[in-house]
């Protein structure tokens, strides 16, 4: 009995990695499509890849640099506000403008009757906004470090290159509940507007008002930027657990309220 037992199970621990390596394999294929796909989209690429690190370089090396060499908060608040703003492009736009597309011309059903993981559709895009958040951050690192001389340590750099990064999930939260209640004419101007509105009312670019600034923490674009500076060593408000909840609360609950209408309505 027990000389038949030991090749059945040999052979179902067999089955069983061969089955886990497919289901990794159909992941990292999915994503690595939809990074690949996203980055020749010149029209998608270039804006959130070049352009917060070309404002990083406008206005604390040309405009204001003698200003940043002398004061390093300054020089930290801009490389936060242009990093942020480079971590919320992919994830609103891939997911808002994309799911809302995909969904009208029906590629999600398409892909529901592939011999695919259900998740793989949503968690490549996740990676693809993770992915060009890390190559924003490698490009914000280097011209803050050498260009606007930025005074920061090895472990300071690692921490805020994680914390934008994984920064990025809220963002996509944010695009997919979008995308998912509009059609693909409407998101783009659902998201843009969501996107402008976050950026100036969240006192990501410059101090807000008295009176506005007890409505900035509704913004995750407030927590995450209070959140890096408080990594920078630059003055902050609030705390780094509650910033972190924060982010966390907005990306858990959008997300499942999204899938839920995914489900619901496809």
């Amino acid at each position: 009995m027990s000389a038949t037992s030991l090749p059945l199970s040999t052979n179902l621990t067999s089955d069983s990695m061969v089955s886990s390596g497919r289901l990794l394999r159909a992941y990292l294929v999915e994503a690595k499509y939809e990074f690949v796909r996203m980055l020749r989209t010149p029209a998608f690429s270039m804006p959130f890849l070049g352009l917060p690190v070309l404002l990083l370089l406008l206005f604390g090396v040309v405009l204001f640099g003698s200003a940043i060499r002398s004061n390093q908060d300054a020089g930290k608040f801009l490389f936060t506000a242009f990093a942020i703003l480079g971590m919320m492009g992919p994830g609103m736009f891939g997911f808002g403008m994309g799911v809302a597309i995909e969904r009208e011309q029906g590629l999600l059903k398409l892909k529901r009757a592939l011999p695919m993981p259900p998740a793989a559709y949503l968690l490549a895009k996740m990676l693809m906004s993770m992915l060009f958040g890390m190559i924003v951050m490698a490009t914000m690192v280097a011209a803050g470090l050498t260009l606007v001389n930025l005074s920061l340590s090895f472990a300071q750099v690692l921490k805020v290159a994680v914390a934008c990064i994984i920064g990025t999930l809220p963002f996509s939260a944010i695009g997919l509940f979008i995308g998912v209640w509009t059609t693909g004419r409407s998101a783009p101007a659902f998201v843009n507007l969501v996107y402008q509105v976050m950026m100036h009312l969240s006192g990501l670019f410059y101090p807000l008002p008295k009176f506005m600034q007890n409505i900035a923490p509704i913004w995750p674009t407030y927590h995450l930027q209070q959140l890096v500076m408080n990594t920078l060593g630059a003055p902050s408000r609030g705390s780094t657990i509650g910033h972190a909840a924060a982010l966390t609360g907005v990306t858990l609950v959008l997300t499942l309220l999204a899938l839920r209408r995914l489900k619901r309505n496809g």
